[in-house]
């Protein structure tokens, strides 16, 4: 990634000149900022599990609290896309910090319905300003999708050993104890904001001044198709702990092929952040869809531990290889971040609607199975969407690196 991104420099942390220790502390700031904010899709589903197993909630209570969480983040993305060119991702990944911290700690303690509710609108804001944080560092940079990418790596190696730590947590100290680990985790996190641009500035792939680009047909593609595949990919989610459970597993088997699809992502994103500039980003972006929705359908459908493994790890290492490209294809089309930003808004706010409709589906149907097979029809539908951009971006790519 290096002498590709962009560089760090005290104040902006956009000079293309800086130095090779700048450039590390911004990767790790993009990098921590990215494991900040996404701590709750991430985790949720155990805390849903610890939540339904210790209060006795229902599948559509709980849809109904993550659904909270995501509008909650994607809400906060969409107040910010207008004002983001003036926005610095230092103080925002502060302001993340605290709320997430303070949502988490709170919620420890808490056992009402309704209070919880509000514990999640804490998150669920603080979530979305540490994604613009993460964001805004990363359209100003040469290649966007590599920076991602660098910053999914360094997520999942974290979130593999958290997937192996959170469920021993939970057995030891209920789910109070998972909430509370979760807010340390973040509150780790908040430090490296100090790595963060702590001011606004011109991408540095763009004249100094260059503000976010009109929304365009283009821009409402991949925004179209960012909701297509959110929708149809992310529905299971925050269920699929419950899934495991349906066919024999544990919390801490399924942690532990958690564990292992969160390495495969760090690794898989450590390759893409390699090859990203030399990719057929169309094909690529196409391939990734389909193998996500396949997997997405497998894990409602399978009934062995090894075949829902599988499923597990293709869908996690496919979901995280085309959340960038499409964040990359958005950023060479404004480089000012505001269409970036919200392409993150509509993944959340489609999957907070997906997590809606397949907690009353469930609810009513009293199974998972239908799930999964409509995320690969929306997953082939974002293909048939993207692909155009996808092609063209390719061929533009060349003026932006």
């Amino acid at each position: 990634m290096s002498g590709m991104i962009g560089n760090a420099t005290e104040d902006t942390g956009a000079a293309p000149n800086g130095s090779r220790r700048a450039q590390l502390l911004l990767l790790a700031g993009i990098g921590a900022a990215t494991a900040a904010a996404h701590l709750g899709n991430n985790f949720t589903t155990y805390l849903i599990g610890g939540l339904i197993d210790r209060y006795g909630f229902t599948p559509a209570q709980m849809g109904v609290w993550s659904m909270t969480e995501l509008l909650a983040f994607a809400v906060s993305m969409f107040l910010v896309a207008p004002r983001v060119a003036s926005l610095s991702p230092r103080w925002l990944m502060i302001a993340a910090g605290v709320l997430v911290a303070a949502g988490q700690f709170a919620s420890a303690g808490l056992s009402g319905f309704a209070p919880l509710l509000a514990g999640r609108i804490a998150t669920g804001f603080g979530f979305g300003l540490a994604n613009t944080a993460l964001n805004l560092a990363a359209s100003r940079t040469r290649l966007a999708a590599r920076a991602v990418s660098v910053g999914i790596a360094f997520q999942t190696a974290l979130y593999t050993v958290l997937n192996l730590v959170l469920p021993q947590v939970g057995a030891r100290h209920g789910v109070g104890g998972m909430f509370v680990a979760l807010g340390a985790v973040v509150a780790v996190l908040t430090l490296s904001a100090v790595w963060l641009p702590d001011a606004a500035a011109a991408p540095v792939n763009r004249p100094s001044g260059v503000r976010a680009a009109p929304m365009t047909a283009d821009s409402w593609r991949v925004i179209a198709a960012m909701a297509l595949f959110s929708f149809g990919s992310l529905a299971i989610w925050p269920f699929v702990e419950r899934t495991a459970h349906a066919i024999g597993l544990s919390a801490v088997a399924f942690g532990r092929y958690q564990s292992l699809a969160t390495l495969a992502c760090a690794t898989s994103n450590v390759v893409l952040a390699i090859v990203v500039a030399r990719l057929r980003v169309g094909w690529a972006l196409a391939a990734a869809l389909l193998v996500c929705g396949l997997s997405c359908a497998a894990l409602t459908t399978v009934a062995s531990a090894p075949a829902f493994a599988t499923a597990l790890v293709l869908y996690n290492v496919s979901w995280l290889l085309v959340y960038p490209l499409i964040i990359g294809i958005a950023c060479m089309i404004d480089p000012g971040g505001r269409l970036s930003v919200l392409c993150s808004g509509t993944w959340l706010l489609t999957m907070a609607l997906g997590s809606l409709i397949t907690g009353l589906s469930v609810q009513k149907l009293g199974a998972y199975t239908l799930v999964g097979p409509f995320g690969l029809l929306f997953c082939i539908a974002a293909i048939i969407v993207v692909m155009p951009l996808a092609l063209r971006s390719a061929q533009d790519r060349a003026d932006v690196l």
